[in-house]
């Protein structure tokens, strides 16, 4: 039921389809995923679902390009526009700070550390959606969209050379998103991240036997 203090989520979507910009991997579909992730964590590990909900429904409100020389201050822009959106629906005055900071701490690029449950369970939900399936549809989309080639053709698997995803798509794999399990902070959102780091190897392997 909606209260002034817990917004329905067609209020979230209502604010981010009339207010916000989003790009092929970080539309509508991805913050519902991660909404749908930072909740199964929340429900394991605690935490105040409110913020929870509202940082994970918000974190993308501003989303720069990944080669925009600001891409790295995306989280910063996100936590303003999103703390002016919630103090105008009347959001607990007190809950919006711990919001502001879970969305300002998602961002790999921006380097922030979560130092609230809260917060850490949003970066885990959001680093989860760039893993398994829908990890490497988003990873292609991403390649392909900055004109970057599929994989190196002397060595696609980065066996005897290090990783320039700048370059190679499939790069990125080896660059970023199989460190990602460590980098959770939660024990549900590791198992979560291991299980679709296997699904990723499955891709690589049946990859090689294509090329």
């Amino acid at each position: 039921m909606k209260t002034k203090f817990m917004p329905e989520e067609t209020l979230y979507k209502k604010f981010l389809l009339n207010n916000c910009s989003f790009d092929s991997a970080h539309d509508l579909a991805h913050i519902q995923r991660v909404v749908k992730s930072a909740q199964t964590i929340c429900d394991e590990e605690g935490g105040d679902l409110d913020i929870v909900k509202a940082a994970a429904w918000l974190h993308d409100s501003v989303t720069l390009p990944k080669n925009h020389p600001d891409r790295s201050k995306s989280s910063i822009l996100a936590g303003e526009k999103a703390a002016a959106f919630l103090n105008s629906i009347d959001f607990p005055e007190t809950k919006v700070k711990h919001v502001v900071h879970a969305i300002e701490a998602h961002s790999f690029s921006a380097g922030i550390e979560p130092t609230t449950l809260e917060a850490k369970i949003v970066q885990d939900a959001d680093r989860l959606d760039a893993l398994g399936a829908i990890g490497v549809a988003r990873c292609l989309m991403v390649g392909g969209k900055l004109d970057r080639a599929l994989y190196q053709p002397e060595d696609p698997f980065c066996e005897s050379r290090d990783p320039d995803d700048s370059i190679y798509t499939i790069d990125h794999f080896y660059e970023k998103l199989f460190k990602l399990p460590e980098l959770m902070n939660t024990e549900s959102a590791k198992e979560m991240a291991v299980e679709r780091i296997r699904f990723m190897k499955q891709f690589l392997s049946e990859l090689q036997k294509e090329i």
